[in-house]
């Protein structure tokens, strides 16, 4: 049965008089023969047709629910090279027109040999297992189809999404002039949040009283948003982040005309947390070179590392030299659900935020916001159009979430994470991201005691940076490429999916642990066939080879 079989049919007590009849009361569309191709009308969800929504989408359930169930390997192994023919060969000009023969296909195509994320020895990146509601809200917001740009579009979608804003910003403590957006993920909300920082950046540096720019009149300042651009501006603003910080934050600087060069690496420390003395000195020299520290981006849980810069001493000096301070709480957002909840300490003097739900609050791809102390900011993403959002609407207090994005069409994500609150609660969601915190530190033990194995640091989240370092000297380049190996081997081999890394130089390998279902077993296990695949190409290797150069 399907997730939604009770909902296309059930007249509704609010149908609108006049309006079209439910499908209780209008007949069935006809499935035509075999001979003869479906008219495109009969693929339309709509009245006629919701009998055949309801069974295609249940044999689509059907088939990837066995699938799961019967899913022993996380990835069948196949490469490139051994599926690219069956895709190939797919004429997509001539269609199966019929559901059926179309679901087998996607077996072959797909399905076989997805990588499946729900496996335990899936270790890889920063991908979780999904929780059932939030599938049934997938299921939902797709057949409905809002589009959360406007009031018009979506109604209650549109008010569904800000009361999780409003509810995130109170997990954070960013106060009650606190606003965000829903976003496709971190990589989109660190670039607003850059977007925003530069612009109010700009303005500041615009409108002070000795600014040796044309200062901008009140009028230009509370004008358009390109206002508080100048060109001769933008060549001395400085984002500085740690040197493990996500590179999205390059990205954006390159996107919104900075450069890359314009994001200063700030050196870690052991534990791989900014260095706030460095920080400091890194302010001081922007402030003598006359350059503009426009924002400090403090990650909370490093991809790699997991590891949550120092956040409180960050936002001081983040206050003493008037930087905007973004936090990328993008992994680490799980901790405003957990009873870790105070290593986020300091989260709540953030400028902006970003969250990923698609990461720590187990919710299926895409779900991420950007949040921001001071609703205002967020003006510096607002146009208007006359046929979709007329300044007249803001004038009425009329609810357009595309005032506050930077894109206009928009999915309707906040519904996966408002049933998964209103069905099993944020108590729940975050125990189960406290237990892969804890599954990550009795790892670390295990690796760490493991003659085997070189551990980089001990988590803060669940991420473990390892390497393969057998017994005896070993050229450095050959360590590389026995970990190298060990990692494509075992990926071929679909056992088990783990990351990879640099560290100083040097190939590592990665567990990311964001799934509850996984064992200390299932990591012995990985660390054991990673082993073997070690083991054996070393003893491929000619024997002068194994000597310290």
């Amino acid at each position: 049965m399907s997730l939604l079989a009770h909902s296309a049919e059930d007249p509704s007590p609010h149908r609108t008089p006049g309006a079209t009849p439910h499908a209780t009361n209008a007949p069935e569309t006809e499935t035509p023969s075999a001979c003869e191709p479906p008219d495109g009308r009969s693929y339309l969800l709509g009245n006629g047709t919701a009998r055949q929504y309801r069974h295609a989408v249940t044999e689509g359930v059907d088939r990837v629910g066995a699938k799961i169930a019967t899913t022993r390997r996380p990835f069948t192994g196949i490469s490139v090279d051994g599926l690219t023919p069956t895709l190939a060969g797919i004429d997509l000009d001539a269609p199966l027109h019929d559901p059926t023969a179309a679901l087998d296909e996607l077996e072959d195509v797909y399905l076989r040999d997805a990588v499946y994320f729900h496996h335990p020895r899936y270790l890889a990146h920063l991908n979780c297992p999904v929780v059932i509601p939030a599938l049934v809200g997938e299921a939902v917001l797709t057949a409905v189809n809002s589009s959360l740009d406007t009031w018009d579009q979506s109604a209650g979608g549109t008010l569904i999404e800000r009361r999780l804003i409003d509810w995130t910003a109170r997990r954070i403590g960013l106060g009650e002039q606190a606003d965000g957006i829903f976003t496709s993920g971190g990589t989109q909300s660190n670039l607003q949040a850059m977007l925003l920082a530069r612009d109010e950046a700009c303005r500041r540096e615009l409108t002070r009283d000795d600014t040796p720019f044309p200062k901008l009149s009140p009028t230009a300042e509370q004008g358009m948003p390109h206002s508080t651009r100048h060109s001769d501006v933008l060549p001395r603003l400085r984002i500085l982040a740690s040197e493990v910080s996500h590179f999205s934050i390059q990205k954006a600087a390159t996107l919104l005309g900075l450069g890359a060069d314009a994001v200063l690496p700030v050196p870690v420390d052991e534990t791989k947390r900014m260095r706030t003395d460095e920080l400091a000195a890194e302010l001081e020299r922007c402030r003598r070179d006359g350059l503009i520290p426009m924002a400090v981006v403090a990650t909370a849980g490093t991809t790699d590392f997991g590891s949550i810069d120092p956040l409180p001493e960050i936002a001081a000096l983040c206050a003493r030299h008037g930087a905007w301070m973004h936090v990328d709480a993008a992994y680490g957002c799980g901790l405003l659900i957990s009873r870790r909840r105070a290593l986020l300490s300091g989260i709540e003097h953030a400028d902006s935020v970003t969250v990923d739900y698609h990461k720590s609050f187990f919710q299926p791809v895409s779900s991420s916001a950007v949040l921001v102390r001071d609703h205002t900011t967020l003006r510096h993403v607002t146009y208007h159009a006359d046929y979709l959002n007329p300044r007249r609407m803001a004038e009425k207090r009329i609810p357009n979430q595309v005032d506050k994005s930077i894109q206009t069409t928009r999915r309707f994500d906040a519904l996966k994470l408002w049933l998964t609150l209103r069905t099993m609660g944020a108590d729940a969601l975050g125990g189960l991201f406290d237990e892969v915190i804890d599954r990550a530190a009795d790892a670390w033990k295990l690796l760490h005691d493991d003659p085997r194995f070189d551990v980089v640091t001990e988590p803060q989240l669940s991420t473990l940076v390892f390497r393969y370092v057998p017994g005896g000297d070993l050229d450095p380049q050959l360590s590389d490429r026995v970990n190298l190996h060990a990692r494509e081997a075992l990926f071929a081999s679909g056992d088990a999916i783990v990351a990879g890394t640099v560290v100083d130089g040097r190939h590592y390998l990665k567990f990311t642990l964001l799934n509850p279902e996984t064992t200390l077993e299932d990591i012995t296990t990985v660390l054991d066939l990673i082993a073997g695949h070690a083991g054996t190409y070393l003893a491929e290797q000619p024997e002068p080879a194994l000597s310290a150069r």
